[in-house]
């Protein structure tokens, strides 16, 4: 059998082994999904639960018939929920006991509270219906009686009665039921009017009715209907714990077993697997020996370990035996072939050896089997010719060099390597001696026509000393007129930074009198006020004068002939009141006067202090500019003393330069004679780019020539200039 069938035998075994693992443990999870689903069912019972307590909780607190609608529809939500639980329950054998319990107590619930909601509807849903309704309409009844007959005696004791009312609604405490009946009767007792006695009556008719059905109601969670409702759904609380019990029990039963099944089956499965996997590495391990086994005897016969060859076993019928077959045949093959490289590579070796000793006429003839030694062949030949024809080339341009001509270089196309880099090195000798026999040619002639210059250019410079001498002293002349100046230009400068600094210290002055001018303008504004005050005082005084002045003169004429002379007296005293508050108006409006002429002074002031302040500012600037025109005028003049020692310098220069001309002369006799001998000597040999020398130095010389011209013509321009454009530029 193959091992291609082994495995593939093996694979399917292992495959079968997963799909089952794999179906156990889907159908556990099913069961498990469906146990979580009803244990889901039970948490949702809880909170059905709630929301019973919920709306019995709102009805109780609001009064509202439509919390009795939701409950009730929660509590057909509730059916339907223990019927989806208990299908599961019967689909794994679990007890339906607790579910069913749970929903006979929910009816249970059910109606108890259908009949406290029946009771509060007899009671009243508000407090203008039912029992209530009819309560309050007696109780005003009775109220509206005593208020008509103005018995507030009576209204009194109602409004005690009313007051136990609300405490019984209130506090839910049937020691106010007593105490409203002992005192309605001792009420009605006393009472003789019979309409009084019928409501009164009636209001404790109506208030016995609704306190009879406030105790079956229940005035407390623990008594009446309220008190069972309590007990009935705590009894819920029981059966859903044993439920719950019962599905957590299920739930970890079945993964229990689950859990030990697939582990059995599991590993049933890998020691089945195991076992396969034995026997069939053990048949490939003894297979892969035999192979290994005929490999390695002929790869020592490769490393030439052994002279003979053995060949791989391939007697089965599995792969390894069709490849020991294949292999078989290629080590054949190898031998044969490997006989002829050895041949090939003989001959190539005795070639090589030769070679060593220079001889370079030799070829490779032997064919050997191998492809790359075939190539290797070819390659060896081919590199002993090409060689050969390099050194042939490069023997012939060094003796080219012998005979003083560089002009012939070794062809390097297609070359690379240390054979290039040889073929590089005599082109670049070529090039360099070239090169150097070029800049030869070219630096002789070029010192043949600058010599030439030079020499007519010296005889300039001596022209040009003696011209700047002359200029020199001009300059110096000039320049100490400057000098003359710029000293006028500084003492004028310290003067009127003199007087700009007396300047502003009268300005300052000003400032502070008008400083003094507004606080004296203020002292007289709190006088003014003060005066102000002052007649004010005396108005007042004026007025009551004038006051007593009338009553007096009342008396006067109460008294008749006696109080003749007493009226004259206050008649003159009223006068002078009178023109007392005329002279405190007129004095009142020369103070309001002057006050407002003080506030001009002080506004004046204020603004003669801005302009002050303004004055200041620009005589700083002004003391800041004339700082800086003074700095500026003393660089200024030590600028002018170094120029002058510049000039003095240059004077010197000028001298030594004309002495240094004369030497220049001679120099340039003798530079024109050496370069005249070496544009000589290179014209004598032959090399690469000597055409163009000659021809670029014709081309110098008319260049040089022209800016012969042009440096001629720049000086006669020069000359024609003004002085002011002399000293302009320089």
């Amino acid at each position: 059998m193959s091992i291609q069938k082994k495995f593939f035998g093996l694979s399917v075994c292992v495959l079968v082994g997963l799909l089952t693992i794999l179906f156990i443990q889907m159908n556990s999870l099913s069961q498990i999904h469906k146990l979580s689903s009803a244990k889901i069912l039970a948490h949702d019972l809880k909170i059905s639960q709630l929301e019973l307590r919920k709306n019995e909780k709102d009805f109780l607190v609001r009064k509202e018939l439509k919390y009795e609608e939701s409950l009730l529809l929660t509590f057909k939500k509730i059916e339907k929920e223990i019927s989806s639980l208990n299908s599961i329950l019967i689909d794994f054998d679990i007890s339906e006991e607790a579910s069913n319990e749970f929903l006979s107590i929910i009816k249970d619930y059910r109606n108890i509270f259908s009949k406290i909601v029946e009771i509060q509807k007899e009671i009243g849903l508000t407090s203008k219906d039912g029992l209530y309704g009819s309560l309050r309409t007696s109780v005003h009844k009775v109220e509206d009686f005593a208020e008509k007959v103005n018995d507030f005696e009576l209204l009194a004791k109602v409004y005690e009665l009313r007051k136990v009312e609300k405490d019984f609604m209130l506090r839910n405490d049937d020691k106010y039921i007593s105490s409203f009946n002992t005192k309605i009767d001792n009420l009605i007792e006393n009472i003789s009017n019979t309409e009084m006695k019928s409501y009164l009556e009636a209001y404790k008719k109506d208030f016995i009715k609704l306190s009879q059905s406030e105790l079956i109601k229940g005035l407390s969670e623990k008594e009446g209907l309220l008190g069972e409702l309590r007990k009935t759904i705590k009894l819920t609380e029981t059966s859903i714990e044993k439920l719950e019990k019962a599905l957590d029990e299920e739930i970890e039963e079945k993964e229990s077993f689950n859990e030990w099944l697939s582990i059995l089956l599991t590993l049933f499965i890998i020691a089945f697997l195991m076992v396969l996997f034995y026997f069939i590495g053990k048949n490939i391990v003894n297979t892969l020996k035999d192979f290994e086994k005929g490999l390695l005897s002929f790869f020592r016969y490769l490393n030439n370990e052994t002279s003979s060859i053995e060949l791989l076993k391939d007697t089965s019928k599995d792969e390894f035996a069709q490849m020991a077959k294949v292999v078989n045949e290629n080590i054949t093959k190898i031998n044969e072939g490997l006989k002829k490289d050895t041949e090939a590579v003989n001959e190539a070796l005795n070639i090589v050896e030769k070679a060593k000793l220079g001889h370079l006429n030799l070829q490779i003839t032997t064919v050997p089997n191998n492809p790359q030694l075939v190539q290797l062949s070819k390659a060896l030949n081919s590199m002993i010719e090409n060689i050969k024809g390099n050194i042939d080339s490069i023997s012939s341009v060094l003796k080219e060099f012998s005979n003083y001509k560089f002009v012939s270089k070794v062809d390097n196309k297609g070359m690379e390597g240390d054979i290039a880099a040889l073929i590089n090195s005599v082109n670049f000798l070529t090039d360099e001696i070239s090169k150097l026999l070029k800049e030869s040619l070219t630096i002789g002639m070029t010192l043949d026509s600058s010599s030439d210059q030079l020499i007519s250019n010296v005889d300039k410079l001596n022209i040009s000393a003696n011209e700047a001498a002359t200029s020199l002293e001009e300059t110096a002349a000039a320049l100490e007129e400057i000098t003359s100046t710029i000293i006028n230009n500084s003492e004028n400068i310290a003067k009127m930074s003199n007087y700009a600094q007396e300047l502003s210290l009268s300005a300052k002055d000003g400032q502070n009198l008008a400083n003094k001018t507004t606080i004296a303008m203020d002292e007289i504004n709190t006088q003014v006020t003060a005066i102000n005050e002052a007649i004010i005082v005396i108005d007042q005084i004026a007025f009551q004068t004038n006051i007593l002045s009338l009553n007096a003169a009342v008396e006067a004429a109460t008294a008749g002939e006696a109080g003749k002379g007493f009226a004259v007296v206050a008649q003159e005293v009223r006068n002078l009141a009178s023109r007392s508050a005329e002279a405190a108006k007129e004095i009142k409006d020369l103070v309001e006067n002057a006050n407002l002429k003080a506030n001009e002074g002080k506004n004046i002031s204020a603004n003669m202090i801005s302009g002050y302040d303004k004055l200041l500012e620009n005589i700083d600037k002004s003391t800041h500019m004339i700082n800086e025109i003074t700095s500026a005028s003393k660089e200024q003049k030590s600028g002018i003393t170094q120029i002058n020692d510049a000039v003095t310098q240059l004077d010197q220069q000028t001298q030594q330069n004309a002495a240094i001309a004369t030497q220049t002369h001679d120099i340039a006799l003798s530079t024109d004679k050496i370069a005249k001998e070496i544009v000589s000597d290179a014209n004598a040999k032959e090399f690469l780019g000597k055409n163009e020398v000659n021809l670029s130095s014709l081309d110098n010389k008319k260049e040089i020539n022209k800016e012969v011209k042009v440096d001629e013509k720049i000086e006669e321009d020069s000359d024609e200039e003004e002085p002011d454009q002399k000293w302009e530029s320089f």
